[in-house]
């Protein structure tokens, strides 16, 4: 059995989990949050837990139990806390701030770059180079956080660009200087 797949969610106080045969619908404080799965898979919703049974030990299943069961744990983390990503802009004249549902980003460019808000993902900035993307579903959060990312990613000799704030960027060396002749 997989170890993951077999322990039951606990659903917390005040989140509304329905099981309608492989669609699972999760609402909380936050929103509310609608997944399809594969139907090979048996999710059962009883009181204050969700169990996921898998049918056989064949190899597919075997890795749809786990991941059925991880993503709707993240369902129910969703409505109740929601998820973050942080962002930090690092460069001379680099700089981002928030126009109402705008972010609008001088990233070294011949233009700004302007990033939007949309319904499920809100967009903060707090200080000047720093980006706060929030929502309720952690795949929406964490694609959108990369998108931004990819309008200025890091590079590896001054570290200039958006980075996570946890990421580590691996710097290199200059070109050496030509020796004296």
């Amino acid at each position: 059995m997989s170890r993951i797949g077999r322990m039951p969610i606990a659903v917390p106080a005040g989140v509304d989990v329905k099981v309608d045969g492989t669609t699972v619908t999760v609402k909380g404080p936050k929103g509310t949050l609608v997944k399809e799965f594969k139907p090979s898979m048996t999710i059962k919703a009883e009181g204050a837990a969700v169990t996921v049974e898998r049918p056989d030990d064949s190899k597919e299943n075997r890795a749809l139990h786990g991941l059925t069961r991880t993503l709707i744990h993240n369902m129910i983390i969703g409505v109740t806390e929601g998820y973050s990503k942080e962002l930090e802009v690092n460069g001379v004249g680099y700089r981002v701030q928030k126009q109402g549902k705008d972010l609008v980003m001088n990233l070294g460019y011949s233009h700004q770059v302007v990033v939007s808000d949309t319904d499920d993902i809100k967009i903060e900035s707090p200080a000047p180079n720093k980006i706060i993307i929030t929502g309720i579903d952690k795949q929406k959060v964490g694609q959108f956080a990369s998108e931004v990312r990819g309008k200025r990613p890091p590079e590896p000799y001054k570290g200039k660009g958006i980075k996570y704030v946890d990421e580590v960027i691996r710097r290199k060396e200059g070109k050496a200087g030509k020796g004296k002749k």
